[in-house]
C-alpha cells in the first residue's frame, strides 16, 4: 500500500509579482513557493508591505502572477479565463478583507445574497442560505439593516456570513481583525474558526498578530520584502 502523502491543496512555485516596468518596475514577490494541505490552518505573518495581502490575491484568482505558478487541486489559475476565475472564486474560495468591502445600499442579508446570485441559485434557496448564515453569526436580528447601520464587529460579522455563505474549501482572510477591538476580534476569529473545523476547511489567514496565529493555525509562514520563510 502507498504511502505517498496526498498532493497539496495550494501549491505556489517561484511565484513573482512585478508591477511596472524597468527601471521603475517594483517587485512585490521575489519567487515565493509554498504547499498547502486540504484542512491545513497557515497564518501568514510579516510587516505591512512585505507581499502578504498580493500573494493572498494571487491565491484568491483576483490577480495573476509575473512568474512562477499557483495552483489549487491541480489547476494553474493563470491558465484560467477571466470567467473561469470569477467562478473559482464563488465556488472554491471565501475572502474576508479587514475593510469588510459591504455594498452601503444593501442590507446585511442582500449583502450575503450576493455571491449566490452570481453563482445562479434561485432567490428563495438564496434567501434561505443567507438567513441562516447571519443567523449563524449572531445576526438574526441585523437582517434588513444596511452597513452604515452596524457596528464594525458586525459589519464583519456580515463579511465573514458572505465570504462562507458557499461553503468554500479554501478561506482567506486578510487581517479580518485589523479594524475591531481586541474583544470583538477575537469572537469574530472564533467564529471563523469554529466553521473551518466543522466544514474541514483550508484556511490561509494574514495578520500581524503572532498570539493570534498560534493559538488557531497549524503553522506560520513569515514574509519579508517578498519572500517566504517557515
Amino acid at each position: 500500500m502507498s504511502t505517498d502523502s496526498p498532493a497539496p491543496l495550494i501549491r505556489a512555485v517561484d511565484l513573482v509579482k512585478s508591477y511596472g516596468r524597468p527601471p521603475t518596475e517594483i517587485r512585490v514577490l521575489g519567487g515565493v513557493s509554498l504547499a498547502i494541505r486540504a484542512g491545513e490552518r497557515v497564518a501568514i505573518l510579516g510587516k505591512s508591505g512585505s507581499g502578504k495581502s498580493t500573494l493572498l490575491n494571487l491565491i484568491g484568482g483576483l490577480d495573476v502572477p509575473t512568474a512562477g505558478s499557483v495552483e489549487v487541486a491541480g489547476r494553474d489559475l493563470a491558465t484560467m479565463s477571466p470567467n473561469e476565475r470569477a467562478h473559482y472564486r464563488l465556488g472554491t474560495v471565501g475572502m474576508i478583507f479587514q475593510a469588510f468591502h459591504l455594498v452601503a445600499s444593501r442590507t446585511a442579508l442582500e449583502n450575503v445574497e450576493l455571491p449566490m446570485y452570481f453563482a445562479g441559485r434561485p432567490g428563495a434557496e438564496r434567501q434561505r442560505a443567507a438567513r441562516q448564515a447571519l443567523e449563524g453569526v449572531g445576526l438574526a436580528d441585523r437582517l434588513t439593516h444596511r452597513p452604515s447601520e452596524l457596528s464594525g464587529g458586525e459589519r464583519q460579522r456580515v463579511a465573514i456570513a458572505r465570504a462562507l455563505v458557499n461553503r468554500p474549501a479554501i478561506i482567506l482572510a486578510d487581517e479580518p481583525t485589523g479594524n475591531l477591538d481586541s474583544v470583538t476580534g477575537s469572537e469574530v476569529v472564533e467564529l471563523l474558526i469554529k466553521h473551518v473545523e466543522t466544514t474541514a476547511a483550508t484556511l490561509l489567514l494574514v495578520t500581524h498578530d503572532e498570539e493570534l496565529a498560534e493559538r488557531v493555525t497549524h503553522r506560520i509562514l513569515r514574509m519579508h520584502d517578498g519572500k517566504l520563510r517557515e
